[in-house]
C-alpha cells in the first residue's frame, strides 16, 4: 500500500509538473518571438540552452543519488526552484536574458525529473515496470495537452499571470515529490552490490546510442521551435498552434502505452525496431508543407520518443549502476535534442524547395542521414538473439 501510494504520487507529480512546463514553453516562445522580436536561430538557442543544461545536471543527479541515497530529496527541492525561476521571464528584455533563465530552468529540471523517473522504475515490480513507467509519462503528456490548452485560454492575461499559474503548479509538484520519496525511500536502490540482479535484455551502450539518435531525430517536436515552426509553416494563429500541438502530443503519448506492454512481455528489441522506423519517418513528413503531413510527422515523432523512453529506462534499471545509467541516458538524450534543435534552427533560414510540385522545408530534410543510421542499428538489435 505504501509503495502503491508513493508511485501514484509520482505519477501525479508528472501531471502537475508537466502542466506547468507546457504552459511556460509556448508563452516564452511567443513572447521572445513577437514581443522581443528575436530571430528563429535565437529561439533554437533558447530551447537548446535549456536542454543542454538539463543534460549536464541529469548526469550529475544520477551520480549524486548513487553516492548517497538521501540526496533523492534534492529532486523535490530543484522542482521548487522552478517556481521561483519562471517568475523571472516577464522581466527579460532580450533573448539573451531569456536564455539565461532557460539555463537555470534546465539545470533544475535535469536534477528533478531523472530522479523521479529512476524512483518510478526502480520501485515498480519487474513484470509491469515498463507499463508503470509508461503511465508516468502518459500522465505528464496528458498534462502537456492541458498545459497547451491553458496557454490558449490565458494568452490574453499576459506573461506575468501565466508564470504565476505555472509557479503554483511547480510548488505543488515539489510537495508531491517530497512525499513520494518519503514513502518509497526503503525501496530505492541506486546501486546494486555485486552483479546485476538480472541481465539487461539490450546492451546499455546500444540503448544509449539508440536513445541519442531517437532524440536527435525527434528534437523538432519539443521546445519553442515546434510552436514557431508550425505557426509560420502553416500560417496558423498561436492559440490554435498550442491546441494542435497539445492534442497531437497527448494522442501520441496515449498510444505509446501499447509498445510498453510488449516490452514487458520480453519484446524490447521489436519495440526499438518499430520506434526507429517511426522516428526516421517523422522529420521527412514534417518537411512536407501541408496541414496533414506536419501534424502527422509531429505525431509520429512524439509517439516514437514516448514509446522508447519507458522501454530504455526499464532496460537500464536492471544494470548494476541503475541511477547513474538512467542519469546518463537522460544526459545523452538531452544533448542529442540540443544538437537537433540547433541544427533545425540554423537551417531554418534555408527556407523551402519544390520537388515534383511538393513544397519541402529544408531544415527537417537534413536529418535523413541520422534516420538511416538509426534504422541500421535497430535492425541489428532486432536480429541479435
Amino acid at each position: 500500500m505504501r509503495r502503491n501510494l508513493g508511485i501514484a504520487l509520482l505519477v501525479l507529480s508528472a501531471f502537475t509538473g508537466t502542466l506547468a512546463f507546457r504552459l511556460v514553453t509556448p508563452a516564452v516562445a511567443f513572447y521572445t518571438r513577437d514581443v522581443l522580436g528575436s530571430a528563429m536561430v535565437h529561439i533554437s538557442i533558447i530551447s537548446a540552452s535549456f536542454i543542454l543544461a538539463r543534460s549536464l545536471s541529469a548526469l550529475f543527479s544520477g551520480l549524486l543519488v548513487e553516492k548517497r541515497k538521501k540526496l533523492v530529496y534534492l529532486g523535490a527541492l530543484a522542482m521548487a526552484g522552478n517556481a521561483f525561476a519562471v517568475n523571472l521571464y516577464p522581466m527579460a528584455a532580450s533573448w539573451l536574458q531569456v536564455t539565461g533563465i532557460k539555463l537555470l530552468n534546465g539545470l533544475l529540471n535535469g536534477i528533478a525529473w531523472p530522479i523521479a523517473q529512476f524512483v518510478v522504475a526502480v520501485t515498480s515490480p519487474r513484470d509491469v515496470r515498463s507499463r508503470v513507467t509508461a503511465v508516468y509519462f502518459i500522465s505528464g503528456n496528458l498534462a502537456g495537452l492541458l498545459g497547451n490548452y491553458t496557454y490558449a485560454i490565458t494568452q490574453r492575461l499576459g506573461l506575468r499571470v501565466q508564470m504565476h499559474i505555472a509557479s503554483t503548479f511547480f510548488l505543488l509538484t515539489a510537495i508531491l515529490m517530497m512525499t513520494s520519496y518519503h514513502l518509497l525511500y526503503e525501496g530505492i536502490t541506486p546501486r546494486r552490490e555485486g552483479k546485476a540482479r538480472e541481465a539487461p535484455p539490450i546492451n546499455p551502450r546500444v540503448a544509449l546510442t539508440a536513445s541519442a539518435l531517437v532524440s536527435l531525430l525527434t528534437a523538432f517536436t519539443s521546445g519553442e521551435v515546434t510552436y514557431i515552426y508550425v505557426a509560420e509553416t502553416l500560417d496558423m494563429e498561436r492559440g490554435k498552434v498550442a491546441t494542435l500541438i497539445g492534442t497531437v502530443g497527448f494522442l501520441a503519448t496515449l498510444l505509446s502505452y501499447i509498445p510498453s506492454k510488449f516490452a514487458d512481455l520480453g519484446s524490447e528489441r521489436r519495440v526499438i525496431a518499430v520506434v526507429a522506423l517511426l522516428a526516421g519517418i517523422s522529420p521527412l513528413l514534417v518537411a512536407i508543407k501541408s496541414i496533414w503531413t506536419v501534424p502527422l510527422g509531429i505525431f509520429l515523432g512524439i509517439f516514437a520518443a514516448q514509446a522508447f523512453r519507458p522501454v530504455v529506462r526499464s532496460v537500464l534499471v536492471s544494470a548494476k549502476r541503475a541511477s547513474a545509467a538512467i542519469g546518463a541516458v537522460n544526459a545523452v538524450a538531452n544533448i542529442s535534442t540540443t544538437a537537433g534543435q540547433l541544427l533545425f534552427g540554423a537551417a531554418y533560414p534555408l527556407g523551402e524547395i519544390v520537388v515534383l510540385g511538393v513544397v519541402l522545408k529544408v531544415a527537417p530534410l537534413l536529418f535523413a542521414p541520422a534516420s538511416f543510421l538509426l534504422l541500421g542499428i535497430a535492425t541489428k538489435v532486432h536480429k541479435r538473439r
